[in-house]
């Protein structure tokens, strides 16, 4: 179907035949192996133990992001204790988890894991029905763990208002989805000429092209990159987020890939973002490193210390990077304690030293983690 004055990407004729100038995307990549060099590098110099933490909390913000893209809010702490208890990372007390956010992990951590393993249909509708555990997307039931049917009109991606809609994209109508979807899994399990990076961006690309589900595909798609990128780095253990860079870049990231499917089959522009965003993303993780060691280094410092569970568990909530100023309220409320309690705790904390009144001015005193040890 013609849109104006352009088609999309799968109605080329020589769909899905990807072009791209390898020439100009050696830079990008010469950059993102660099850069994964230094990480892993830096990574090999600190322990089994702290490898584990990193690659928690890398995975704790990738489950957390590719459902943020979406519109979605997932409880990073329930999230974190997910992850935690099947990696078997002692975290401490472990929040409740509810089944949404399980399925999420449970898709996050089998693409990563287990990317050995061929990418199936099966193993795709299996992640697709633990993204939508009840049946349902929001208020409206959709057809779960199998291929849509396009029976209330053709897959559109679109904005604005009821009645002043604006399509961005239409995927290829469902009675294509079993010669596309099989063409796609076959090139995506098969040995190719590309490079490991490019058949990441490439198989990311493909599959948000075909939308092959009700729902959950830019999920879905992120999974099957995170899936390569494993292959590509010849390891189950994750430590850097590309979902969680992309949901920074959101705005960019939805630009590039209406760009991309009104475009022609040369997608070099495509996965020079793709590559660029990626080395962002493994930067970042240095910065995810850097907190995990802090974090270390205050729990060696003050490991003699004597703690109640409230106050380890709000010094952790701290150390992860707290949102907002933390008031004897706030500590109340998250510690799930009366307003007396928590002003016990945290004075407890100050006179040690652990904790100090933040100079940052407001009509409530808040408190920051002290960065010096008390003399």
């Amino acid at each position: 179907m013609n849109s104006g004055d352009y088609t999309y990407i799968w109605q080329a004729g020589d769909w899905p035949s990807w072009h791209y100038d390898l020439a100009a995307l050696a830079g990008p990549l010469a950059e993102v192996s660099r850069a994964q060099g230094l990480l892993l590098g830096r990574l090999a110099d600190v322990g089994m133990a702290l490898r584990d933490q990193a690659s928690l909390a890398a995975l704790t913000e990738d489950v957390v992001k590719t459902s943020e893209i979406e519109g979605e809010q997932l409880n990073v702490e329930s999230v974190r204790s997910s992850i935690a208890r099947r990696l078997g990372v002692d975290i401490g007390a472990l929040a409740p988890v509810d089944r949404h956010v399980e399925g999420v992990v449970e898709m996050v951590l089998d693409a990563t894991a287990n990317s050995d393993a061929p990418v199936t249909r099966e193993r795709l509708f299996g992640w697709h029905a633990a993204l939508f555990p009840t049946g349902y997307s929001g208020l409206a039931r959709i057809k779960v763990g199998g291929w849509r049917d396009d029976a209330s009109g053709p897959m559109q991606v679109v904005s604005g208002p009821i009645g002043r809609q604006r399509v961005h994209f239409e995927a290829p109508p469902a009675d294509r989805l079993k010669s596309e979807t099989d063409r796609f899994l076959g090139w995506a399990n098969e040995a190719s000429n590309e490079p490991p990076l490019i058949k990441a961006g490439l198989a990311h690309l493909w599959f948000v092209t075909l939308h092959p589900f009700n729902d959950g595909n830019g999920r879905i798609a992120r999974a099957i990159g995170d899936l390569l990128l494993a292959r590509a780095d010849g390891s189950p253990q994750r430590f850097y987020s590309l979902s969680a860079q992309i949901q920074r870049e959101r705005k960019a990231y939805y630009d590039i890939l209406e760009r991309t499917q009104k475009g022609a089959l040369d997608v070099t522009v495509w996965l020079a973002w793709f590559l660029d965003t990626l080395h962002r993303a493994v930067n970042q993780a240095q910065h995810t490193l850097d907190a995990v060691l802090a974090k270390v280094r205050f729990w060696q410092r003050w490991a003699t210390t004597p703690l109640n569970e409230r106050q380890v568990k709000l010094l952790n909530r701290l150390l992860d990077g707290f949102e907002g100023k933390l008031t004897s309220s706030k500590w109340a409320a998250i510690a799930r304690c009366s307003p007396d309690t928590a002003l016990r705790d945290i004075n407890e904390l100050l006179a040690q030293g652990v904790l100090r009144k933040s100079a940052a001015g407001g009509r409530s005193t808040s408190y920051e983690l002290n960065e010096q040890p008390a003399e």
